[in-house]
């Protein structure tokens, strides 16, 4: 997560998103850039309403920050995810992808009761509006990084040089279009995230 006082935005770090490569670039230029550890940095709407939200407006006295977050295409983002469980670090973790295909990961995902190897979270439930009205307010797609790195050299009023970071190895990823169309179904909510973004 990244916040820009000034600017009154708050950067949300989705995993799977491109958003560490984002905190190398902007960190230098933030107010306030938590890395560490995992459950702050990829803190979602909800903790992010909880916790931040309310200092934000109680110590620091302002209600006008505003949020930024990236969705990546579903089947991309699982993608992501197979493949980051896949690299040399996770061999012999319990939630490496090493011994199953990509159809095997992504039939794990959508089982009520998730294989730990296929327990990744959700995009969607990540940027659930909340009940008091919270919701981000700026919402890019991952595919199209030109709009947001736009969008973020205007408001930020800075150059940004992109480096690439904790890059998973290209495989190809292939889902029958029975299971894909299965993943449609039973996580509609991701890809309606995904259709809504940058609109």
């Amino acid at each position: 997560m990244l916040v820009f006082w000034k600017q009154r935005l708050v950067f949300l770090s989705v995993p799977k998103t491109g958003t560490t490569a984002y905190e190398a670039a902007l960190a230098p230029v933030a107010s306030m850039a938590i890395l560490e550890p995992p459950g702050l940095k990829h803190a979602p709407l909800y903790r992010y309403n909880r916790f931040f939200r309310p200092m934000f407006e109680k110590a620091c006295e302002t209600d006008d920050m505003e949020t930024l977050a990236v969705v990546r295409e579903p089947i991309s983002w699982l993608g992501s995810w197979y493949r980051y469980r896949r690299r040399p670090f996770m061999r012999g973790q319990p939630n490496a992808t090493f011994d199953i295909s990509f159809e095997q990961f992504v039939e794990g995902y959508m089982q009520g009761q998730q294989p730990g190897f296929a327990n990744v979270g959700s995009q969607a439930k990540f940027l659930a509006p909340r009940p008091n009205g919270t919701r981000v307010n700026y919402l890019f797609r991952y595919e199209d990084q030109p709009a947001l790195i736009a969008f973020l050299q205007e408001r930020l009023d800075t150059r940004i040089d992109l480096p690439r970071l904790n890059v998973s190895p290209e495989m190809d990823l292939h889902l029958s279009p029975q299971v894909e169309a299965r993943l449609r179904r039973k996580c509609a909510a991701e890809f309606e995230l995904w259709d809504c973004a940058g609109t």
